[in-house]
């Protein structure tokens, strides 16, 4: 689904990724482990197209969007690719059911077609009851699943996520995490994970572990 073709990235003297090779399958929750610096969010965010590698390539479905033009890229992240990181980013000012129908007015979608999409994933995530709360009428666990709601309403090919669950209760961070993998049964999602919580990455369907730049085992 997912390919990655001797990917490196510096900053300045800085190696980050020193040539990364990578295939992301299908329907599968894949964890990114590995030490704090050793690269982990710049693989994500290059995985997501948010910033360009030095070298290599990015493919999706057998198409190299490495070549894809800044605005064609944009479109591209808008229509196939859902982001949750640690803070949720959730606008103060809209509703639960608000901030989940943006990216889908983005990419087009009238208001009720966006509402429509955005009322059934808040269903799912258990949440018909809050869709009217503003964030801050919302707990931190409601909040990261509004972020969720929000990253699959445009039913990406692939979610990232960067460190989700990272600023959650044990037991909202375990309900989080079985979120995930409900996920890919029922919707047949695919989820990246950079992560710390060796909890959800051992339950992964692939673990991958990042050190010093570089991939020592898939």
């Amino acid at each position: 689904m997912i390919e990655v073709r001797n990917i490196k990235k510096s900053y300045g003297k800085l190696n980050v990724l020193k040539g990364i090779d990578l295939t992301i399958p299908q329907k599968k929750v894949v964890s990114i482990v590995g030490a704090s610096g050793a690269g982990k969010s710049t693989l994500l965010h290059i995985l997501g197209t948010l910033d360009y590698p030095d070298e290599g390539e990015v493919w999706y479905d057998q198409e190299n969007v490495s070549r894809y033009s800044p605005n064609k890229l944009a479109n591209f992240r808008n229509h196939h690719i859902g982001f949750v990181f640690q803070f949720h980013h959730l606008l103060p000012e809209f509703t639960a059911l608000e901030n989940v129908c943006i990216p889908a007015w983005i990419k087009g979608d009238s208001r009720k077609e966006g509402e429509k999409k955005a009322l059934h994933l808040l269903e799912i995530m258990g949440l018909k009851e809050r869709i009217s709360h503003k964030p801050s009428e919302l707990s931190g666990g409601e909040q990261q699943r509004v972020a969720v709601a929000r990253a699959l309403v445009n039913s990406p090919k692939i979610v990232l996520a960067d460190e989700p669950s990272g600023n959650l209760d044990t037991h909202t961070k375990t309900e989080l995490h079985k979120l995930f993998f409900s996920l890919r049964d029922e919707l047949g999602q695919t989820f990246v994970i950079v992560t710390h919580d060796t909890e959800l990455a051992e339950m992964s369907d692939l673990k991958i572990l990042l050190s010093d730049g570089r991939i020592y085992n898939k």
